[in-house]
């Protein structure tokens, strides 16, 4: 249900699918460390194949930094490959060096393919094609401009390029915005004035362009809140109307695709811990499973579980699975708080380590004596969850919608049970089968405590 590379951590990723129903990933990759270096981490590119979004299988390494002196000697962060002439363009992050005050001096660059399966990139040329214009954006220090994204414009006419980028109007902590370019060519490009700039976002990363049948989906990444966001616009020159957010805090880097059941998904990150405890730092993490991506309805767009999932559960059980999914019908019991106890301190039973609570419209998750991981409140009182587990992954669906996801490395696998002041009852799981459960590495799905 998640994918890493052998050992390694999984950042801002990409994806390309072809006619034959093979989906390649292209991500960011580093090793797992307490403290992030942005120029020794993620000097390249790990690829991965599946048919069905859920199963990964690692096929090694597809792009690295540039030759020493080029724009992109240290680093090469978030790309966006596309088909283009038979073949493929990426547009992709470079990174130089540092600014005097320490910080990576960015700028975007171009590869080109003549496959289409995510590898044999040659740079064009040795320098960057769109850079950070002063008029408008920071260029010194506390820059930002990275994270590329290009479609064709409104008119399919020419191309447009946002960028993660720094309002030089704005103040630092507050300046996160989403730069525009336009092209012609896809090599000669006029940088404007931002597409959207808040005014309340440190960072805006990793901006996704979609086109819909009423306009366009612009979806971002709030670095303060660990999340991502969603705008929407009839014409790309807007007006745009911001929706808040469309994921739960914690996942992040969100990228869209069409499923093989024809569903369009949104898939995105999820951290883990350095050394897999509730106590180690956090750290790039994981590739997370997909989720429906839902934009009619004449409500805010959404995601809801994707029912290509449910090929991987098994049969409901009351027995201990540390891998398992559970509805829960909220409304049964009232108004009264309700807790579902996932895992125990001893095995099969004992007292809660992880807990799943809701009360009106408050959601919450709980660690060892209560201790809360993360919450959220609610539009409206739940009527219903959906709980998964993966190991040490949680998430939460109210109401189908998902709302909360945490990670806790606690406890043992124990049978499932909702709680509230009066009544305590067995709740039935449906446990989850691991695409690659055999797997022993160190980016292996958490196996619980032994």
């Amino acid at each position: 249900m998640r994918y890493a590379p052998p050992g390694l951590c999984v950042n801002d990723f990409a994806l390309l699918d072809d006619e034959a129903g093979t989906y390649t990933v292209l991500h960011l990759q580093g090793p797992w460390t307490e403290r992030f270096d942005h120029l020794s981490m993620e000097t390249s590119y790990g690829r991965a194949t599946s048919t069905d979004l859920v199963r990964w299988e690692p096929r090694g390494t597809a792009f690295g930094t540039g030759l020493p002196g080029r724009f992109d000697q240290r680093a090469v962060w978030t790309m966006h490959p596309f088909r283009h002439e038979g073949g493929m363009a990426m547009f992709y992050t470079g990174v130089s060096g540092l600014t005097p005050g320490g910080l990576p001096l960015q700028a975007v660059g171009l590869a080109h393919s003549d496959r289409v399966d995510g590898t044999g990139w040659r740079r064009h040329g040795t320098g960057p094609v769109v850079e950070a214009d002063g008029r408008w954006y920071r260029t010194g220090e506390h820059m930002a401009w990275r994270d590329p994204f290009v479609v064709r414009n409104d008119d399919d006419t020419g191309w447009v390029m946002v960028i993660c980028a720094s309002d030089a109007s704005l103040p630092v902590e507050r300046s996160g915005c989403v730069a525009l370019a336009v092209s012609e060519d896809l090599e000669h490009w006029e940088v404007r004035p931002p597409l959207i700039s808040p005014g309340d976002i440190d960072e805006l990363e990793c901006p996704v362009l979609e086109r819909l049948e009423e306009g366009w989906l612009l979806i971002g990444c709030v670095g303060a809140t660990n999340s991502f966001e969603a705008w929407s616009a009839p014409r790309l020159d807007g007006p745009w109307e911001r929706h808040g957010p469309l994921g739960p805090s914690g996942a992040y880097a969100p990228r869209v695709t069409t499923a093989p059941d024809g569903a369009r998904v949104v898939l995105h990150t999820t951290p883990r811990r350095v050394g897999l405890t509730d106590a180690g730092a956090r750290c790039r993490g994981m590739l997370a499973q997909p989720k429906t991506l839902v934009t009619s309805g004449g409500s805010a767009p959404r995601l809801q579980w994707w029912d290509g999932l449910d090929g991987w559960l098994g049969a409901e059980t009351v027995r201990p699975a540390l891998h398992a999914l559970a509805d829960v019908d909220v409304e049964r019991d009232g108004d009264e708080p309700l807790e579902v106890v996932l895992r125990t301190d001893l095995p099969g039973g004992g007292r809660p380590s992880l807990t799943v609570g809701c009360h009106g419209r408050k959601l919450w998750a709980a660690g060892p004596g209560g201790s809360r991981l993360c919450g959220t409140e609610l539009p409206d009182p739940a009527r219903t969850l959906r709980i998964l587990t993966v190991g040490e992954y949680v998430e939460v669906y109210a109401d189908e919608v998902f709302v909360l996801t945490t990670m806790c490395y606690s406890g043992h696998a124990a049978p499932w049970t909702v709680s509230t002041p009066a009544t305590t009852r067995r709740l039935p799981v449906r446990p989850v089968r691991l695409p690659d459960q055999d797997r022993d590495d160190a980016s292996a799905v958490w196996p619980g405590r032994s």
